[in-house]
């Protein structure tokens, strides 16, 4: 465009003009216009109408008010609103609004006074953004969260029903069994108390299996003392005390996570750590957490032999199976990297679910060298 266009009055627009009101009436993404002075519509862009369905011969000269639903005209909001705008400056709003065929829309709208040189009221700019997908897909995210926490705590509830069961009802009997055959080995000889005392054992050991199971059942300590103390107590109880193994828990996180976050976490890494144990034949293992993209970045490596292809194959349907689904059910992702020789680590994101328990860094975090990133690609 070149030159200058005329406009009412006889004056005329210049380019920058010119080319600014060619932006605003062909915007179709934001509903702009103006009102006068009493709220009527005194422009309309083609934003406008494509949100809201009326045309400009149609709108221009109607009160704005006719956007409102019938409750909020019955509260005079539409008027409530110029008037906090005339107050403050500019107001800002999240509510329904009408279309021309009767539907509602969730909009975000921004109303702005307009004042001349000599501080004279000349009308409204008013912007309005249709926002019904994007807080209908709120809406469904929150709802997702809503049955993730459900069924984490459903699952944590049926594991300590489990662990009771098992303590109170399988430990028991078979502390009792061992108990009857240390009876008869004092009553027996010979080949028979030999026999008598091989069972013992296997009972036993068998008692000792049963225990370690219920203590893996329940999370210790997460929804006492948080996620970190839980897995600083997993790794220098189980992974160094009963296994052997060196282990280092490294941490930075911006705020205690969710209990259910915690706990889907404190699985995934105990099923991690279970896996090293099993198939890695490691002498050390790192866990380090760190908070990145509004949730929370996990890596438990370990210095082993790492797993050839066909090996990971055949335990996709156990151990990394779990772990992955528990990730994605999460609405997170998760990965493992291993070759012959070099380790394996286990690396999943999750997102967080609003808890703010902690507005600042946990004390003596020792800071990750993560790479920063807006958000937490799956590596490939």
């Amino acid at each position: 465009m070149t030159g200058s266009d005329p406009v009412e009055g006889g004056g005329t627009l210049a380019p920058t003009e010119t080319a600014f009101t060619l932006l605003v009436t062909s915007v179709l993404d934001y509903g702009i216009f103006m009102l006068d002075p009493e709220g009527h519509v005194s422009s309309w862009n083609a934003g406008a109408e494509r949100i809201k369905g009326f045309r400009a011969a149609d709108i221009i000269g109607k009160h704005f008010s006719v956007f409102y639903p019938p409750e909020d005209i019955a509260a005079r909001k539409p008027h409530l609103e110029l008037e906090a705008a005339i107050a403050d400056g500019r107001l800002e709003d999240e509510g329904w609004r009408i279309r021309k065929d009767g539907t509602r829309f969730w909009a975000n709208v921004v109303i702005t006074p307009l004042f001349d040189e000599s501080g004279e009221l000349r009308g409204f700019g008013k912007v309005t953004r249709d926002m019904t997908e994007r807080r209908a897909a709120e809406q469904a995210l929150s709802e997702r969260r809503r049955l993730f926490a459900h069924m984490v705590q459903a699952q944590e509830l049926e594991r300590r029903r489990i662990a009771w069961d098992v303590h109170d009802d399988s430990i028991q009997a078979m502390v009792a069994v061992g108990m009857r055959l240390q009876l008869l080995a004092d009553r027996a000889d010979g080949p028979l108390a030999s026999e008598i005392a091989r069972l013992d054992t296997s009972v036993r050991e068998a008692v000792g299996r049963l225990r370690n199971l219920t203590f893996r059942l329940q999370p210790p300590g997460i929804d006492r003392h948080g996620l970190v103390e839980a897995l600083s107590q997993h790794l220098a109880d189980v992974v160094t005390g009963d296994w052997g193994l060196e282990s280092r828990l490294e941490h930075n996180l911006v705020q205690e996570p969710a209990p259910e976050t915690a706990i889907t976490i404190f699985r995934v890494v105990q099923e991690a750590l279970l896996n090293v144990r099993k198939h890695a034949r490691a002498r050390g293992v790192r866990v380090s957490v760190t908070s990145e993209s509004r949730g929370l970045l996990v890596r438990v490596a370990d210095d082993g032999t790492g797993l050839p292809a066909v090996t990971r194959r055949v335990h996709e349907h156990f151990g990394l199976m779990e772990m992955r689904e528990r990730t994605e059910t999460a609405g997170g992702w998760w990965t493992l990297r291993s070759e012959p020789g070099t380790g394996s680590t286990v690396e999943f994101w999750v997102p967080d679910l609003p808890s703010g328990v902690l507005d600042e860094p946990m004390p003596g975090a020792p800071v990750m060298s993560f790479d920063s990133r807006t958000a937490p690609a799956e590596p490939s």
